[in-house]
């Protein structure tokens, strides 16, 4: 699949052409969720759980007699009803902790970059300088590129330091790096853009 290159400006950079292993696959709904259940399960931590009766270190010995106090016959101070006693019903310690196989997740990572290849939601840029890393300068070349509402912009191993700080006011653009791509935040997004970088990364990554 060859795709035209573009400079922020707006300028032809060339053509590159894109592996078909990793952005010709034919997208299917049942991976994606896959994938997006288990990293949106991934991102829960674990649910503290309280003490119940059983769990507090009170004395278990009967404090007062069956019959004559005048008042309830309590066996032990771990009941619900006292200060410092167990919770009755609290919650449990809960874990979510999924697991996913390493090939589906690649699958679905591949999936999510041909959709928006498919789509035609997807731009391939040369570099990402921005001139002394302005926000107001990346914010016209934005809007004469026509990105969308919500760009992902994904960069090679090291991310540009000035677009990272032109970029970083501006509420519709995130940056990751390329071993940050993932399908959840590639699907959320209207409009991905990758750098010449990015592309040799992620098709040495998945490209196998």
């Amino acid at each position: 699949m060859k795709v035209q290159v573009q400079n922020l400006d707006a300028s032809g950079a060339g053509d590159i052409e894109l592996a078909d292993a990793v952005f010709g696959v034919e997208p299917r709904a049942d991976i994606l969720h896959r994938v997006v259940t288990w990293q949106l399960e991934k991102r829960r931590g674990t649910a503290r759980a309280a003490r119940e009766r059983s769990d507090v270190a009170r004395s278990g010995k009967k404090f007062g007699r069956q019959k004559g106090g005048g008042t309830a016959r309590h066996g032990d101070r771990r009941a619900p009803v006292f200060i410092g006693g167990g919770k009755a019903h609290g919650p449990r310690v809960r874990d979510f902790n999924p697991s996913l196989n390493k090939k589906v997740r690649a699958l679905g990572l591949r999936m999510a970059l041909s959709a928006k290849a498919k789509d035609g939601n997807l731009v391939v840029v040369d570099t990402l300088d921005v001139a002394e890393g302005k926000t107001k300068v990346l914010a016209g070349q934005l809007a004469s590129l026509g990105f969308g509402k919500k760009a992902l912009v994904i960069d090679g191993d090291a991310l540009n330091v000035s677009f990272a700080r032109a970029s970083g006011n501006l509420g519709g653009v995130n940056l990751l790096p390329a071993i940050g791509a993932n399908v959840y935040d590639i699907l959320k997004h209207d409009t991905l853009v990758l750098t010449r970088a990015a592309v040799e990364t992620l098709e040495a990554r998945l490209n196998g």
